[in-house]
């Protein structure tokens, strides 16, 4: 059964994914809305926010909006990213209506109080503190900063204690209203769900949702700049990020690049980890994804390796890359189009991905996509669209690399910036 989209008369968009078969429920409340639409000075308030609504919405306070979801053996989450801030909630299929009620209310009634504002503005910088000490995950942020310098995409989605202190109840209030604006609302359900009873709920919870006085502007498109950041910590191992300007979400070589991804460093077949790890024994982790946003996108690369490996690891990460982009082998993309495939199915039997994903696509292009729409389009990748995304990736001659670790591991950035220039030549 195909997922359907509906929209309420104030435009928030409904999407019901029934599983026949399942006794549970996912409901996904997506928002387009988080980081990207944050200035300098309010860095961060799209995550603060999902912080705040969790201290009390509607009626009900922090603990009892816990207590009401796990008593009906359900549980709830949220997430923020860059370009969505989502709201999650998994129940037994009896327990969809408490659902509708606590998302709507998270989404559009968050209590916000002062005390609670201030208290979670020092949870929310202990976050920041241990993002800072965590090598994977400072060396992203230095990375991502490189790439997209001075922009909302390269600012971290935590932001800064400086920014979010910032915040005051009536300044993050007049935020929330213009970020969760109903044109910006898709509820998304997916799993065991009634269509005449998710729209009657959805109409109930969210039908009267109003316009703001004030509207969110669109974000300015992003650039992809390029650069290097090299951070010396006293660690064991040293952290490696490069990244190359990629596609946005809505580009015609979106599976072309997530292919490329895959050959090149996204499973123990890949060439990276043959190369890398197999072969030369340089290092344990080592991985390359395509990350795609509404306007842009970045190929990337990440590596653990010893400090005295780093150099060598990132002129061989610059080799491979550039071989892939001569063309990949024919039993490499088969390998690729299958594990995609695999991917797209496989979380076809999670209620949550669905509806996750499904909201994401209404959110991009208006509808969701049949599955086999998109494994055809899959299929319909071959080599030469690979050799194009990667041309692209390399043809501007940008890369923003990131290195953290013992001082000697900054000599990689050197390495791989010689290494594309000498292959590529």
């Amino acid at each position: 059964m195909s997922a359907r989209l509906h929209t309420l008369a104030n435009g928030v968009r409904v999407i019901c994914d029934p599983m026949p078969g399942l006794e549970s429920t996912a409901l996904s409340v997506v928002i387009r809305g988080a980081s990207r639409w944050e200035g300098a000075d309010r860095s961060g308030w799209s995550h603060l926010i999902e912080h705040m609504v969790f201290k009390g919405a509607g009626s009900r306070s922090a603990l009892q909006i816990v207590e009401a979801i796990e008593a009906a053996g359900g549980h709830v989450n949220a997430a923020t990213g860059y370009e969505r801030t989502s709201y999650q909630i998994r129940c037994l299929r009896e327990g969809l209506e408490l659902g509708m009620e606590i998302g709507a209310d998270l989404v559009r009634r968050p209590t916000l109080d002062a005390d609670d504002l201030r208290r979670e503005i020092a949870v929310v910088g202990q976050e920041i503190a241990e993002a800072a000490d965590t090598p994977d995950d400072r060396v992203f942020d230095l990375a991502q900063a490189s790439a997209f310098a001075g922009q909302p995409l390269g600012r971290p989605i935590l932001g800064s204690t400086d920014s979010i202190g910032a915040a005051t109840v009536e300044t993050l209030s007049a935020y929330h209203a213009a970020l969760y604006a109903p044109d910006r609302i898709v509820v998304s359900v997916a799993g065991a769900v009634d269509e005449d009873q998710l729209l009657a709920l959805a109409e109930r919870h969210f039908g009267d949702a109003r316009a703001p006085a004030e509207t969110m502007s669109e974000p300015v498109p992003a650039a992809f700049v390029g650069g290097e950041q090299a951070e010396t910590r006293r660690l064991e191992q040293a952290q490696l990020v490069l990244l190359l300007p990629g596609v946005s979400a809505r580009d015609d070589d979106y599976f072309a690049i997530r292919l490329f991804a895959e050959i090149l460093g996204g499973g123990m077949s890949s060439r990276l980890f043959q190369v890398i790890r197999e072969d030369r024994g340089l290092a344990y982790a080592i991985d390359a994804y395509a990350e795609t946003y509404e306007d842009t996108g970045v190929l990337g690369i990440y590596v653990g390796c010893a400090a005295a490996d780093a150099a060598e690891t990132a002129r061989l990460s610059a080799e491979e890359t550039l071989k892939l982009a001569a063309g990949p082998l024919p039993d490499e993309l088969a390998r690729a189009k299958a594990q995609a495939k695999a991917q797209l199915f496989m979380g076809r039997e999670s209620p949550l991905t669905r509806a996750e994903q499904a909201a994401g696509q209404v959110l991009l292009f208006g509808h969701a996509f049949e599955p086999l729409e998109l494994a055809t389009a899959i299929d319909a990748v071959e080599a030469a669209d690979l050799s194009r995304v990667g041309e692209r990736a390399l043809g501007s001659g940008q890369a923003a690399v990131a290195v953290l670790g013992p001082k000697r591991a900054a000599a990689a950035l050197d390495a791989f910036r010689r290494g594309r220039a000498i292959v590529g030549a």
